[in-house]
């Protein structure tokens, strides 16, 4: 079970409330597995099998900007950034992009709906039950979370985005992370 930073300090404040001291035997210490570098919402992990046959990994695109964009067939903002997101992909081999299909759509009527919508970059169809852990669970649709070469979160756009505002993310260095 892991404590957020709020649970601890309730527990640390209500270990303090009471007066009498225990006479009960302290605790054995307790031995810690090595720490591993965990992931999180800062620096977030991210690994899906893409809907073009491949597995993308979030941390095999250190040294590149990396847009995560989360999406859906029927949402209408969408798809007007799918052309654009197309040509800047194609324009910026400093810039690696990830969709994530935000919906319930069965593999054949994904294929139909690319018929129309054609997508040049990987992405992949989740499961809206099991939401990447690392990412904020899209409040509204489009959601783009733009991951600096360092792999930490650089900025995250909640609405439509368009090429123009990723390149001036990109370009100034995303300073207005969000």
């Amino acid at each position: 079970m892991t404590l957020r930073p709020i649970s601890l300090l309730l527990l640390l404040a209500l270990a303090g409330c009471g007066a009498e001291q225990s006479s009960a035997p302290a605790a054995p210490p307790v031995e810690r597995a090595a720490a591993k570098p965990a992931s999180s919402k800062q620096m977030p992990a991210l690994t899906v099998e893409t809907f073009q046959g491949g597995t993308f990994n979030l941390a095999d695109h250190r040294g590149k900007w990396v847009v995560v964009n989360f999406w859906a067939t029927w949402c209408a903002p969408c798809l007007k950034e799918i052309p654009d997101f197309n040509a800047f992909a194609k324009s910026r081999p400093d810039v690696q992009f990830i969709g994530l299909a935000y919906e319930e759509i069965e593999r054949a009527d994904m294929e139909a709906f690319l018929k129309d919508h054609p997508i040049d970059y990987p992405f992949a169809i989740l499961d809206v039950y099991n939401p990447p852990a690392d990412f904020d669970t899209p409040r509204g649709l489009p959601m783009t979370v733009l991951v600096a070469p360092d792999g930490k979160v650089a900025k995250t756009f909640l609405g439509p985005v368009t090429s123009a505002d990723l390149a001036a993310a990109i370009d100034g260095g995303a300073s207005a992370v969000q």
